[in-house]
């Protein structure tokens, strides 16, 4: 069977999507003097890396970012690590952040990470939900959600040709 390739989401769509989603962050967090955006390895901390350069933009928010490793093919395999200090997650609001979420089992990993380190409030953002939930993961902030077929495959790509693609 030959592959098709779809372009569901344009360069322009994508980045208007990041826009949003970044204002509806800063709404529900202005009162904060400091968020954290946690990104998960691969097109989760790209999308991280995008959300605060608009967040800077429009907000006085003091904002970092780290990366979280989580092994998505086989999550027991290698334990969850982050790239900064977890003293720096002590009593800071978090808003998790992945590029796709399907059955919700990667963010759920990275919840019970977070959660294990004195957060204050954890939020999650995707830019796709693809609605295959096998754990209770909702995410608060979404840019696209997609109803697909269990053996397509969404494509984020934050770097080069930029836009969302369904393999099917």
């Amino acid at each position: 069977m030959t592959q098709v390739l779809n372009k569901i989401l344009t360069e322009r769509q994508v980045r208007d999507k990041i826009t949003r989603i970044a204002y509806e962050i800063y709404e529900n967090n202005f009162q904060n003097e400091e968020l954290v955006l946690v990104g998960i390895n691969g097109q989760g901390y790209t999308l991280a890396k995008l959300l605060k350069q608009t967040l800077d933009n429009i907000s006085d928010i003091n904002i970092s970012i780290a990366e979280l490793s989580i092994d998505k093919e086989n999550h027991l395999s290698k334990p969850v690590a982050i790239d900064t200090d977890e003293a720096n997650l002590l009593d800071k609001a978090i808003v998790l952040v992945d590029d796709v979420q399907n059955s919700g089992r990667t963010i759920s990993h990275g919840l019970g990470f977070l959660l294990k380190n004195g957060v204050k409030k954890i939020e999650t953002a995707v830019l796709v939900d693809r609605s295959h939930k096998s754990f209770p993961i909702l995410a608060n902030y979404m840019g696209y959600e997609i109803a697909t077929m269990i053996d397509e495959y969404i494509d984020v790509q934050l770097d080069g040709e930029i836009g969302v693609f369904l393999h099917s």
